[in-house]
């Protein structure tokens, strides 16, 4: 009596998960960057803990790069209870704020002071096969822009996130010899820069 009802029940198991697969919705695939062009970077992942009744519950932020090297760049920053999740929202995230620089003769175009809280960055054009003299997340920002030769010079603090942004800010900032001639309503050419 006990084999059959334990055949029975095994018999009806396979069904039971036939069910629940129906149920559950398709597992989506992994979405490819719309833009297979660009390349990415990750700047700074940081575990953080939040104090609960229970222990200690952990989380990751992740600090991306997105940029395609013809003068287009993004950072984003994406938080998830697991580092690949974090670093696919900070990459989404890059992908919608990106910026463009002008780019004369593969530096920019003037130097520029960026600054973000107790971030400061200078930036000053480069001689051809200078190359990119700075390091860290601005070398990062810099390579992905497409930026060939320029000098840079981190003037006041060290943290991940406000270099990004500072050097965004510096980035932003900058300005061609058309854009100026265009605001001024004079020719291209009578625009020195100094």
């Amino acid at each position: 009596m006990s084999e059959e009802k334990q055949s029975t029940e095994e018999a009806k198991q396979p069904k039971t998960e036939k069910k629940h697969e129906k149920k559950r919705p398709p597992a989506r695939a992994k979405q490819a960057s719309p833009n297979p062009d660009l390349e990415e970077r990750v700047v700074a992942v940081n575990r953080v803990a939040k104090v609960v009744k229970g222990g200690r519950r952990f989380s990751f932020s992740a600090l991306m790069i997105v940029g395609d090297k013809k003068g287009n760049v993004g950072y984003g920053l994406g938080k998830a209870k697991e580092v690949p999740e974090a670093i696919r929202k900070a990459t989404q995230k890059a992908q919608k704020r990106m910026i463009h620089i002008p780019i004369e003769k593969g530096t920019i175009p003037h130097t520029i002071i960026g600054r973000h809280d107790a971030g400061k960055v200078l930036f000053k054009p480069a001689a051809d096969g200078c190359g990119v003299k700075s390091a860290g997340a601005c070398r990062s920002i810099l390579e992905l822009a497409g930026i060939k030769n320029v000098l840079t010079k981190s003037l006041r603090g060290n943290n991940p996130h406000n270099i990004v942004k500072a050097t965004f800010n510096a980035l932003k900032s900058l300005r061609s010899v058309e854009q100026i001639a265009k605001v001024r309503n004079i020719e291209a050419k009578n625009v020195r820069l100094k």
